[in-house]
């Protein structure tokens, strides 16, 4: 599976995601402000925070969902007002589930990613219907193309999803707690859906409040509190950050973290800063 060529005017050297004192909100008024921060081609980026800290107003953000209030805000070197092909954006949203009310296949649901970049009038072409195999094959279920979507587990229907998000061959990939609502078998088989994707090189930006299932996958660890960048850096740095905030914590010098992504010195051990990570292999089945 690969991801579209870079589009005209833009080179492996421009930023996947380019924000100088951004701001998004609701109804004019900002909800994040002051973001300021670059996402390299290629790199994946976990982002954290509480609830209500403003990380999913950030995505949906870049995904064009909520105001640009102020700033300056570039998606794959366009201003995003001037991104006029949504395509090259991949999303998976936060949903465990599939609608049963309508019937379709798995080959039917992802077929759907690709309805945005190309007109209502144009019938799928060839190479179409290879890119959806394709993504079905990276999220390992090549073999379920003609079963319906309403028989398959939570975590099945999440790897559909992501292959949905695939089809369109984007960019950059935007994800909403991927691995929420499995168990932490299908946990695993979805962190190895997201190595393999990071194994291709497709920049990831995903939010997250576990992220124990992400090690040794992603580059980089943003955390967002109260509409603001918190913490911008790498998983060491995150891992000492954490450790700081502890003992200041114990030694009365200020309050636990008000909010725990699973990581702790045990995830350490598991590999989160070696870069092991909790399948290398190729995507298992696994039932509910």
């Amino acid at each position: 599976m690969t991801t579209a060529a870079a589009s005209a005017g833009t080179t492996a050297s421009t930023p996947a995601v380019q924000l100088d004192h951004a701001s998004f909100g609701y109804a004019g008024r900002p909800f994040t402000e002051g973001v300021t921060l670059t996402i390299p081609k290629g790199e994946v980026v976990a982002l954290l925070g509480p609830n209500g800290s403003g990380k999913s107003t950030l995505v949906r953000g870049l995904l064009g969902l909520t105001d640009h209030v102020a700033g300056r805000v570039e998606v794959l070197g366009t201003p995003l007002a001037g991104l006029t092909d949504r395509s090259r954006i991949g999303y998976v949203p936060q949903r465990h589930t599939l609608s049963a009310s309508v019937r379709s296949t798995v080959r039917e649901v992802i077929a759907t990613g690709q309805l945005a970049g190309r007109p209502w009038w144009r019938r799928p072409t060839a190479q179409d219907r290879a890119t959806v195999v394709q993504a079905a094959e990276t999220v390992g279920l090549a073999d379920r193309l003609d079963t319906d979507v309403a028989t398959l587990s939570g975590g099945q229907q999440r790897r559909v999803l992501i292959a949905r998000a695939l089809a369109s061959r984007p960019e950059v990939l935007i994800m909403d707690e991927p691995t929420a609502g499995v168990d932490a078998a299908n946990q695993d088989v979805l962190a190895a859906v997201l190595r393999r994707l990071a194994g291709l090189g497709v920049t990831m930006l995903v939010v997250t409040h576990e992220l124990a299932a992400l090690r040794g996958i992603v580059d980089r660890i943003i955390e967002m509190d109260a509409g603001q960048v918190s913490f911008d850096g790498t998983p060491s740095q995150y891992a000492e950050h954490r450790a700081t905030v502890s003992r200041a914590a114990d030694a009365g010098h200020g309050d636990h973290h008000p909010y725990d992504h699973g990581y702790d010195q045990h995830d350490d051990d598991s590999g989160l800063l070696s870069g092991a990570g909790p399948m290398d292999g190729p995507v298992e089945e696994v039932t509910p």
